[in-house]
């Protein structure tokens, strides 16, 4: 019977090792979590297949408990009308290179301007890693 009590100290210990060093998002995490909980559980229960299928059920609980601490993912939104600064002329339909929050940015101007170099334009939208963008004198 204790035999199975350390089985699951030294698996909780491995999962949550393997989570500090590879990183699951809480997987690992609560896989040992879960069995630290089963070899407690262990001293009252011996049948390993019950203990299989607390492991299973509590590690699913505390995946779900624990998934609130993952950071979510969230998108890359431009606001309207940003200003950048244009590094090289862009011509109309062509691609130049502007610096929009500090880094250089393939921007293509939307409409027939001509926008200089080292000048200020306003970002409009964006496809892909390309900026869109008006000349800051744009008038609609």
């Amino acid at each position: 019977m204790e035999s199975f009590t350390v089985l699951w100290l030294g698996l909780g210990i491995l999962f949550c090792l393997m989570e500090l060093f590879l990183p699951t998002a809480f997987v690992e995490l609560s896989m040992g979590l879960a069995a630290f909980v089963v070899a407690l559980l262990s001293l009252v229960i011996p049948q390993l297949s019950i203990q299989i299928f607390l492991w299973m059920v509590l590690a699913l609980l505390f995946l779900f408990a624990l998934k609130q601490f993952v950071p979510k993912k969230s998108s890359y939104i431009l606001a309207e009308a940003t200003e950048a600064e244009t590094l090289t002329a862009i011509e109309p339909g062509k691609v130049g290179r502007v610096l929009f929050e500090g880094n250089s940015w393939q921007a293509r101007c939307e409409g027939d301007f001509l926008i200089p170099a080292h000048s200020k334009a306003l970002v409009v939208g964006r496809q892909g890693n390309t900026l869109l963008v008006l000349p800051e004198d744009f008038e609609e």
